[in-house]
């Protein structure tokens, strides 16, 4: 019989043994309130990605109101002249208002689109009668013009409110409290069942967004995401940036400092900064613009059909005018131009569509149907 062999494994390389031994690192994205638009960063949030801009939800949002009216339309007595369309019309969108605010079926329609996901009411029957709450993935919380995301990332629960400095944790023992608590204060909890896309595990994966945290640095309270010396991003103070720029807030309170009063006025001045912007990259010939548009013959409102749309002036005034679809946008311009007194005398205007709001100005030779304009609210501000 042949004499037996005994193999002996050979032991691991140093490097290889300090990997096997090192645990896995995660990171977690915390997506920080940079305007009213808490709702996108809510979704980032709990993807743990920079999925969503404003203008892919607010793109959402349009095809939700147009298929909200056509439901209308189709199911009205009265059609298009009915007085509950009318009424929906002079509203502006039910989607998203004017500072950003995203409506809960637009987050749902962003979650099941991109990733066949729901996104249920935390009290709908059958959500907590088949599992513990510690087993749910993620959470959406909402009051008034707030959305905020919690998060599972490797086995523990992170608030993710964008108006926060930095994510904060939340208990398996806790959980079912503050969730309690946040009910008790008016907010309603939406929830995702199934699972959500991974959490990021190396900074390979860190490829979008701004503000990255390392986990193990959140647990052991340290207040910078990153804490090597050789840290390009270590002036960052509240988070990893991935353009490269350090923070620098000056003399500025944080966002989360600001009451919702103070941070609406912000996203107001800021609007009105956009506007300007735009308002002085216009042409010379506005002023021949304006002049044609004051004498400009619109027309009657056409007897069936057409594009209806609600203006919006400075004073807050509402007008509602039904034009042909194929009329120019400029018609728009002159019925604002010869409603206005002001505007008669010789002040110039901006026209603004959409969100994010679009100048209509560059559309002027346009059709107001080929510009999607039947149903908008258009909005008119001074120059």
């Amino acid at each position: 019989m042949a004499k037996g062999h005994t193999h002996h494994q050979r032991p691991p390389s140093p490097q290889i043994a300090a990997a096997m031994s090192t645990p896995k690192q995660y990171w977690i994205y915390h997506e920080r309130q940079d305007a009213l638009l808490c709702g996108q960063h809510a979704l980032n949030n709990l993807l743990q990605a920079n999925e969503f801009s404003p203008a892919s939800l607010a793109e959402i949002a349009s095809q939700l109101d147009q298929m909200e009216l056509a439901y209308m339309s189709q199911n009205n007595e009265g059609g298009i002249n009915s007085k509950d369309y009318l009424k929906r019309v002079a509203e502006g969108s039910g989607n998203v208002d004017e500072s950003g605010n995203f409506s809960i079926e637009v987050l749902r329609s962003a979650l099941l689109a991109r990733h066949s996901l729901e996104l249920p009411n935390i009290r709908q029957k059958g959500i907590l009668d088949k599992r513990e709450i510690t087993e749910i993935e993620g959470f959406i919380c909402n009051r008034s013009s707030h959305w905020f995301a919690i998060r599972k990332i490797n086995g523990r629960f992170w608030n993710l409110n964008s108006t926060n400095e930095r994510p904060e944790l939340i208990s398996h023992f806790k959980l079912a409290a503050e969730m309690e608590a946040l009910q008790n204060q008016g907010y309603s909890v939406f929830c995702v069942v199934d699972s959500l896309p991974p959490p990021c595990t190396n900074e390979a994966m860190m490829d979008q967004g701004l503000y990255w945290w390392k986990e193990s640095d959140l647990l052991q309270g340290k207040s910078n995401a990153m804490t090597r010396s050789d840290d390009p991003w270590k002036d960052v103070g509240s988070g990893r940036r991935l353009d490269g720029k350090p923070k620098n807030n000056g003399g500025h309170r944080a966002l989360h400092e600001l009451s919702e009063e103070e941070q609406l006025q912000a996203a107001i001045q800021a609007s009105i900064m956009d506007c300007s912007s735009d308002n002085d990259a216009r042409p010379s010939s506005l002023d021949r613009f304006q002049q044609e548009i004051v004498s400009m013959d619109i027309g009657d409102e056409p007897a069936s059909g057409g594009a209806r749309v609600q203006i919006r002036l400075p004073d807050g005034k509402r007008l509602i005018r039904k034009f042909s679809g194929e009329d120019p946008v400029k018609v728009i311009y002159a019925f604002v131009a010869q409603s206005s007194e002001e505007a008669k005398g010789g002040r110039s205007f901006g026209l603004k569509a959409k969100f994010p709001p679009q100048d209509l100005y560059p559309l002027i030779e346009s059709s107001i149907s080929s510009c999607g304009l039947s149903g908008e609210a258009i909005n008119v501000s001074w120059t």
